[in-house]
């Protein structure tokens, strides 16, 4: 047990003629129960087996398909499972994350029975994040008793908090009017973050230098995240209409009624009709351009079919079509006969992705490590992987190195102060609070026991608020700490870093490709890039391996090879041109096919791009 916390509820053990049950109640009730009993906040900080929670998500998913799948799609016939694959696999996960609490408790474990909800708390709520927009969905644990076939006469489905952020919007039931003066454009692309932007952006200034004209669609929701306005003439620029990621309400077809339908997940047996309606509140909610709700997806189909029919494109290019926009996009590319180019523009490993599949035609991936994956996870019938290294990496090589470093030394010893000798850039990611300050503590335990003088500046990642790390600020004694600017981000100062340090951050790619030193943190077991495995990082678990890793820098180290460099990333300065060549080619390839007179000249095909190209299958 923990030490024992205020407030929130407790489960305690309720027998009813001889039979166990359990019941939700109050935390304070439990100061004085001698039955078993846990507070749920224990309970949510038991960890889980990655391995087994990845394979029970599988199962769940795979009874939910045949189920509930064909309850509702989109006039383009784009059914809900599919296209909010994403944030439904999520919030499976959430829920089997606490089923598997459950199980691990022994009282419980021994004594399993129903279990008797808190009245009035609502079933489907947020996790606290460190990220601006993003929606972290979780299940009550009202909701996991709701979920076993508990009764709800008196619980909403949503939490308060959930249900002030739902604004229900009955005006603009049809698509804003496309501008008019869209032309045909040979590549539409589709953005809704930065990371996409920098990925595509160089891609479409090659392909204009080429004489391709290019339409890029900036559906981004936080300000941060938009698209800067393109220098090449030849790459237009459009926002989605602003009201379309405003809409919330019923996803019509996803209020079952019970019936006989369950899923088991080990000892316990999951009502799917039920988990379909928790699943309803996650569609009717607006989340922005990262978890649109339903009447937003059907918006957004509507209006990207007319922006498709008006610029009649060879090629659609993404940089995610997972997600629910992403796929939407894939889908509709294919109906209007567009070849779909995917550009992968982050790190992955087999636990890493929501939702192991790809949609797109063609698949570019950054390093041979990369292409056994990406054969694994790609849908399409046609689908080939191409490893091509990543665009918006060509630009490192162009990196101020002393500049960077000014900048660092400014954040941490502004005016007339004396700045470390050494400074470490710690490249986040949007994780939950609790989980920052462990990374936090780790890192600033090491940068304190570590030889010589070091100073850490934080780098948002650029969906993350910075007043995420306003505590670290207020710390009295140890190392230096500065946050860097959202807008600079590590990319904008990783170069004149002494080390860099993150869980799975792109950026150790970036910073391994410009030989600083990469420390990948976090506890034993804990997600990462594993650039370690590759020889390009040291694994840290604790501050006393910071401590060693950041001391170690002291002497001169061994160069990495080339081979191992190319595993992780393929680094030539040429990825854009090489994408941009794919594009044409295959646009080409495919004109001449749909050429009867030319069908079978002589010279139809053409090299491929430098790199690998496979097919999927």
């Amino acid at each position: 047990m923990s030490t024992r916390a205020t407030g929130g509820l407790g489960l305690v053990r309720s027998d009813f003629a001889g039979q166990p049950r359990w019941a939700l109640v109050g935390s304070g009730a439990l100061d004085h129960a001698k039955a078993d009993h846990i507070r749920t906040r224990e309970l949510e900080t038991t960890p889980a087996d990655r391995h087994e929670l990845r394979a029970l998500v599988e199962d769940v998913m795979d009874a939910l398909e045949p189920y509930g799948s064909s309850r509702a799609s989109t006039p383009g016939g784009v059914g809900w499972l599919h296209v909010q694959h994403v944030p439904v696999r999520r919030f499976v996960a959430e829920i089997l994350r606490k089923l598997l609490a459950l199980d691990a408790w022994e009282p419980f474990a021994t004594a399993p029975g129903p279990l008797a909800l808190a009245p009035y708390e609502g079933l489907v709520g947020l996790r606290t994040s460190s990220s601006r927009e993003y929606l972290a969905y979780t299940v009550t644990w009202s909701g996991i008793a709701y979920l076993l076939g508990a009764a709800t006469p008196h619980n909403p489905t949503r939490s308060a908090q959930l249900r002030n952020r739902s604004r229900s919007s009955t005006a603009n039931t049809e698509p804003s009017p496309l501008p008019a003066d869209l032309q045909q454009r040979d590549v539409v692309a589709l953005s809704w973050t930065s990371r996409h932007a920098a990925t595509l952006m160089p891609v479409l200034v090659e392909l204009e230098r080429d004489g391709r004209t290019n339409l890029l669609l900036d559906l981004a929701t936080d300000p941060a995240e938009r698209c800067s306005a393109p220098a090449a003439s030849g790459i237009d620029l459009r926002s989605a209409p602003s009201d379309l990621f405003t809409l919330s309400g019923t996803a019509e077809g996803l209020h079952l009624p019970d019936d006989e339908h369950i899923v088991r997940v080990k000892s316990f047996s999951l009502q799917l009709a039920r988990l379909v309606r928790l699943l309803s509140v996650l569609l009717e909610t607006s989340g922005g351009c990262t978890q649109p709700s339903w009447r937003t997806l059907i918006r957004a189909e509507q209006w990207l079919d007319g922006v498709l029919s008006a610029t009649r494109p060879h090629t659609v290019l993404l940089s995610n079509d997972t997600s629910p926009l992403g796929a939407l996009a894939a889908h509709a590319a294919e109906r209007h006969g567009a070849n779909t180019v995917h550009v992968q523009h982050g790190a992955w490993t087999a636990e890493s992705v929501a939702w192991p599949a790809l949609h797109s035609r063609d698949i570019v991936v950054m390093g041979e490590r990369d292409l056994p994956l990406a054969r694994a996870w790609v849908r399409h019938p046609a689908g080939e992987v191409h490893v091509l290294g990543q665009p918006r990496f060509d630009a490192l090589a162009a990196l101020g190195r002393e500049a960077q470093r000014r900048y660092l030394e400014k954040l941490l010893a502004p005016g007339n102060r004396r700045a470390p000798a050494r400074i470490a850039v710690w490249a986040c990611q949007p994780f939950s609070p609790g989980h920052l300050k462990t990374q936090a503590d780790l890192l600033l335990g090491g940068l304190s026991a570590a030889d010589g003088d070091w100073g850490l500046v934080i780098a948002p990642h650029p969906a993350q608020g910075a007043d995420a790390f306003a505590t670290l600020l207020k710390q009295d004694g140890g190392p230096l700490v500065a946050v860097a600017d959202p807008r600079v981000g590590a990319r904008g100062c990783l170069a004149g870093a002494d080390a860099l340090a993150s869980a799975y951050s792109t950026c150790g790619i970036e910073a391994a490709l410009l030989d600083v030193p990469v420390l990948e943190i976090g506890t034993p077991g804990e997600r990462t890039l594993d650039l370690s495995g590759h020889g390009l990082a040291a694994r840290c678990h604790n501050a006393v391996d910071v401590a060693e890793a950041l001391s170690a820098l002291l002497e001169p180290g061994t160069p990495v090879p080339k081979t191992a460099m190319d595993a992780v990333c393929r680094w030539r300065g040429d990825s854009a041109a090489q994408v941009a060549r794919l594009i044409t080619q295959r646009a080409e390839a495919s004109a001449r096919s749909s050429d009867h007179v030319h069908h079978d000249a002589s010279g139809a095909t053409s090299a491929s791009p430098q790199g690998e190209g496979v097919p999927a299958r």
